[in-house]
């Protein structure tokens, strides 16, 4: 039996102890994951375990022997290998070539192609990955993007397989395929480490659960023996979840209304309303057009035909400046490439969408630069020790924030969040419903798209079912269950579900 062991690891850096002696074990054959709120040590331990940070005192030890390494490639040589959130094929080879890239069987000074596809096929099958290897990568779905990078990882045989957040970007279905794969690994002995914000999904995959809180080991749990609510209470002491308020009323006011907008190959004949203070939910698999109907109303992206109707005037050629100027908001489905700018501070970013608003001519005013950062980091809570730090520096949930709150500079009258929990804790999620349900009670409108739908039954008022680019159908979170709408969501027929709509 192989075992993998970290023994009263520390990391300190100036004023923080990230790791607080922390001693866990891994088995082979089993899936352990590593969970914990935003800033509880998680990142750091996973980037210790995989080489990129070395742990400041106590020890790693594989089948009981220590082992130490200074660098990812260090790690890996020594039987360690880790699949990163942020995927690393390159789009413009083939599965094949990412598979083996580097190492592509040879005939002469020439690649043996035929040697690569077989040999890469071999690896697929192995894993029951049913997907030809001379396809380029570009045209891959995420989710088998995420397998080949596993089958890459497991092609060099490591002990330890990592997963850091696997199923982020996946929706429901493209999840279970992703954990089909995963439990064939558990037959080879491999050592699974599990990280993941996604708690309802532990049940379904990990054998064992290690929580992490401020820096310390809180405790590990077998996942047959423990209940969700204590998970949440292990990671947070004790944490209300809240569903939305029965006192935020929808007026009657339609602020927007969509008619037969269409794009080709993303979406058809779309057609809704949003009333002031709504919020309005999208439900969808990935690749239903739920970010590229957001997309198209803002006029970030073209659309065939249709029309976009604000507070009774209709919007001829819309794009993002004039949108931006009509009131609309987007807090984007990844925060990091379009809602940040990384290479900035976190005042820079809270108020890049409003300079209209502080400068005078051509000058921004530094005191209302300030007091614009400030109002938002007190108004959202944003945990940060200074503005002026980089954004880069915050944890996910406080950069989400970030993204909310320099929208909210610009005094919006619609916001569409798309996937705005995606990659943050528990805490920090239902600190974002709480701002949308702030927004609703001012009278602001929310379109909100999530690949989690029970967070759609949990915050909206009304939800709208897209499925292979039109809305199929539209329910009250009231009268359904999360179980009838992913059954919707997949193709389902209203027969197949008890809610009444």
């Amino acid at each position: 039996m192989s075992k993998l062991e970290v023994k009263n690891v520390m990391k300190l850096y100036p004023g923080v102890i990230a790791l607080d002696n922390v001693s866990i074990s891994f088995e082979n054959g089993k899936v352990h994951a590593i969970i914990g709120k935003n800033g509880s040590g998680k990142s750091t331990l996973v980037k210790i375990l995989s080489g990129a940070v070395e742990p400041t005192a106590g020890e790693i030890l594989m089948d009981g022997e220590s082992i130490k390494f200074t660098s990812p490639a260090d790690a890996f040589s020594k039987g360690i290998a880790t699949v990163y959130q942020e995927l690393s094929l390159i789009p413009g080879l083939t599965v094949a070539e990412n598979i083996l890239i580097g190492r592509l069987p040879m005939k002469g000074k020439f690649v043996d192609w035929k040697e690569t596809y077989k040999k890469a096929k071999e690896l697929l099958d192995d894993m029951k990955v049913d997907i030809p290897p001379n396809t380029m990568v570009y045209k891959l779905s995420m989710w088998q993007r995420q397998m080949v990078e596993i089958v890459k990882a497991m092609s060099f045989q490591p002990k330890v397989l990592l997963l850091d957040e696997p199923t982020s970007a996946l929706a429901q279905s493209e999840t279970e395929a992703l954990f089909n794969m995963i439990r064939e690994l558990k037959k080879k002995d491999v050592i699974i480490i599990y990280i993941s914000h996604r708690l309802k999904e532990l049940w379904e995959i990990a054998d064992t659960c290690t929580v992490l809180r401020d820096g310390k080991l809180i405790g590990t749990v077998s996942m047959d023996k423990v209940t969700h609510q204590e998970v949440v209470n292990m990671m947070f002491g004790n944490i209300e979840i809240r569903t939305r308020p029965a006192d935020i009323k929808v007026s009657d006011e339609i602020v927007l209304e969509v008619r037969n907008l269409s794009r080709k190959k993303y979406f058809k004949d779309i057609s809704f309303q949003l009333k002031k203070g709504e919020i309005l939910g999208i439900a969808g698999m990935l690749g239903s057009g739920r970010t590229e109907l957001l997309r198209s109303i803002l006029g970030i992206d073209s659309f065939d035909r249709g029309e976009i109707i604000y507070k009774g005037e209709k919007i001829i050629k819309p794009n993002p400046i004039k949108m931006k100027q009509k009131g609309f908001a987007l807090v984007p489905e990844d925060r990091r490439k379009e809602g940040l700018i990384q290479t900035m501070t976190i005042k820079d970013n809270l108020c890049i969408t409003s300079l209209d608003l502080i400068s005078k001519g051509a000058f921004i005013e530094p005191h209302l630069e300030k007091e614009f950062a400030e109002r938002q980091v007190k108004t959202l809570k944003i945990k940060v020790a200074n503005i002026l730090d980089p954004i880069f520096s915050l944890s996910g949930g406080n950069q989400q924030k970030v993204v909310v709150g320099k929208w909210l500079n610009t005094n919006p009258e619609i916001v569409f969040f798309d996937e705005p929990s995606r990659g943050i804790d528990v805490e920090a999620k239902q600190q974002i419903f709480q701002i949308i349900w702030e927004l609703s009670r001012k009278g602001i409108s929310s379109i909100f798209v999530s690949s989690e739908l029970e967070e759609l039954l949990e915050v909206c008022h009304r939800i709208l079912i897209m499925r292979d680019g039109r809305i199929v159908d539209e329910v009250l979170p009231e009268n359904i269950t999360v179980e009838e709408l992913y059954s919707l969501c997949m193709g389902g027929e209203k027969n197949e579900v008890s809610g009444n709509y």
